[in-house]
């Protein structure tokens, strides 16, 4: 698959063009409603579907295909990086209408991190072909842990590059509206205008663009087993991220209702691990790939649904029990 360098520089524009959009659209402080996340999200998933659309044109159906089994499994991981980002929310006790903006900032610097760790994977496939297997015993280990583990455990303070940070600059006691640096009263600054501080923000972006590049080892080496061009999966990843935030608008507070989507992750990731063990035997067809996490999601979404409604119906008799 050849790739002219205009059309990458012709994707990054539209990718820098829209999160300019977005920051335009979200410049003053908000509460982002359930509407208006649900509008963003309808955006960004039409955005990825075309330009999936254009890649099938443009490239033949299985350059097509292989975009949309990476856009499917990055969108799908994603899930997870929701949750976690509303358990790092709710630790910071970041105020709804500021909350935007470090998922905004925090998609930027996704964008910039999974590119280079695409780079990087896509060197090291070429050169070193073993590192296939590497990955996929991987993310064969990372599923079967994903299902062992129901729940994600979050701990702020054991973070190792926040607590770097708050060493080498000192963190205001309260939110200073969308800044993240402010200057403290005092003359111990240089210029007589006091020194600078971080923001309790500035401290929630570093932590949400960590956590970030942990769930980055999962989702890269899961897209380079469905394919190995590196301008599908930097697209792929990249428009998938790019909904990251109205995402966690849309789910954050109703992830309780997907009580069994972990394990449908974790079945994706042990089924993308194996496809990269088996690649020197037997190629899965894309085909296979799309129905297969097509299928994970749907029984997981449709399992968790059974369950709510299940529930329901038994709170409704327990509760009708009670009052004869």
């Amino acid at each position: 698959m050849s790739v002219p360098l205009w059309v990458w520089a012709a994707v990054l524009a539209v990718i820098l063009a829209m999160l300019a959009v977005d920051l335009f659209a979200h410049r003053r402080a908000h509460v982002v409603g359930t509407r208006e996340a649900l509008t963003w999200s309808g955006l960004w998933i039409a955005l990825g579907l075309g330009f999936g659309a254009v890649v099938w044109l443009a490239w033949g159906p299985e350059a097509g295909g292989e975009y949309l089994a990476g856009y499917l499994i990055e969108k799908s991981l994603a899930v997870d990086n929701v949750f976690v980002i509303a358990l790092l929310f709710s630790f910071f006790a970041v105020p709804r209408e500021l909350q935007h903006r470090v998922l905004f900032f925090g998609v930027l610097g996704a964008l910039v991190f999974r590119a280079a760790f695409i780079g990087a994977g896509a060197v090291l496939l070429d050169r070193f072909h073993w590192i296939l297997y590497v990955f996929g015993a991987f993310l064969l280990y990372t599923g079967v842990k994903m299902a062992r583990h129901s729940a994600i455990e979050v701990h702020p303070g054991r973070n190792p590059v926040l607590r770097a940070m708050r060493r080498l600059i000192p963190v205001t006691d309260s939110y200073q509206g969308q800044r993240f640096l402010v200057r403290r009263d005092g003359r111990d600054g240089r210029d007589g205008r006091g020194r600078w501080a971080a923001t309790p923000l500035l401290a929630v972006l570093v932590a949400v663009e960590t956590s970030d590049i942990v769930f980055a080892v999962d989702s890269i080496p899961a897209i380079f087993a469905v394919t190995s061009e590196p301008f599908l999966v930097f697209t792929s990843n990249a428009f998938a991220i790019l909904g990251l935030r109205a995402m966690y608008f849309l789910l954050a507070g109703a992830m309780h209702r997907f009580g069994y989507l972990r394990y449908g992750l974790a079945a994706i990731l042990v089924f993308v691990g194996a496809k990269m063990l088996l690649a020197d035997v037997y190629k899965i067809p894309v085909w296979l790939s799309l129905m297969v996490i097509c299928a994970c999601l749907a029984i997981a979404v449709g399992a968790s649904e059974y369950k709510n409604r299940r529930e329901a119906r038994e709170g409704r008799h327990l509760a009708a029990g009670e009052h004869r």
